[in-house]
């Protein structure tokens, strides 16, 4: 029975840790642990199973995000969340999905980790103020204040603009080709004028280690990325030679289209594309082999 009882709330401990730490490597540890200290407790004397496996996992994950932030001072280039094809804790509601955007996740990493973690049990599972407090160990009035505080940033940090799903995926389908085709010209059209570009490496592969702004920079190193040169100390960088296996798709990660060109049967590089008024704002690039591990790649064609 305490095997049931955590398995049913399995999921559920996946999604809330996923969206506290950014990586589903930590958030997998945490919920394990989470099912360590649940096979000691007498179950029977727990009256609301789910509220207490929550309250495990979201302590255990803020203190795991603490420490995570410290060894992250010392990570190569910028941090970014590793990418998921599925979607921890279901997507049967829309808040859910929404809730591991990418760009949304990555505008998480600037909040604290208690304002994360309100955040993500009110905005993205609705639990009720009282119950977020005996989890995080503070009064009510402390996590209203706490989720105020978390829903303006994440406000003032990435407005919402309209853009439904297929054009979602018909400008990131258009980004890939002109990738591909080295089209600067079709790159600049589709990028805004103060677009910024992201890379994440972690110091594994070849890519930019400062963030790069504004569209003809940006631009022109997306573009020269097909040139051979280019491109074979990439897939040195990752221990690949060739270029022939390389497969490029558009596909589903954490909620969204984003482009994947895979090679040797594993993910090489994303591109995770936050979309405003009809430009690219943001392009998120990862190509850090460990945060990479996890994609589905597509198979031969």
């Amino acid at each position: 029975m305490t095997t049931d009882v955590f398995e049913e709330h399995r999921s559920l401990l996946t999604g809330v840790a996923y969206r506290v730490l950014g990586t589903a490597s930590d958030a997998e540890d945490v919920v394990q642990e989470a099912w360590l200290r649940w096979s000691t407790v007498d179950s029977g004397s727990v009256d609301e199973p789910r509220a207490y496996l929550v309250t495990v996992v979201s302590r255990l994950a803020i203190d795991r995000l603490r420490s995570a932030r410290v060894r992250r001072e010392t990570y190569v280039g910028a941090w970014l969340p590793e990418p998921v094809s599925d979607i921890p804790g279901g997507a049967e509601r829309a808040e859910l999905a929404d809730s591991v955007e990418f760009a949304l996740l990555v505008v998480l990493e600037t909040l604290s980790p208690l304002e994360r973690a309100v955040f993500v049990l009110r905005e993205a599972f609705q639990t009720p103020y009282a119950e977020i407090g005996e989890a995080i160990g503070r009064e009510e009035a402390a996590v209203r204040q706490l989720a105020r505080r978390a829903r303006e940033h994440v406000r003032s940090r990435r407005p919402r603009f309209e853009a439904d799903r297929a054009t979602r995926r018909r400008m990131t389908e258009r980004f890939l080709q002109a990738c591909l085709e080295g089209d600067l010209d079709g790159l600049t059209g589709l990028l805004a004028d103060d677009v910024t570009l992201v890379s994440d490496s972690g110091g594994r592969a070849r890519a930019p280690r400062r963030v790069l702004n504004g569209a003809a920079k940006v631009g022109r190193f997306l573009a020269s990325l097909v040139l051979p040169r280019n491109t074979e100390r990439f897939l040195r960088s990752v221990d690949l030679r060739g270029t022939e296996d390389l497969r490029p798709v558009v596909t589903e990660v954490n909620g969204g289209p984003a482009a994947i060109i895979s090679a040797g049967g594993r993910a090489v590089t994303l591109a995770s594309l936050d979309i405003a008024g009809g430009r690219v704002q943001h392009v998120y690039l990862l190509v850090n082999p460990e945060k990479l591990s996890r994609l589905r790649t597509p198979g031969p064609s």
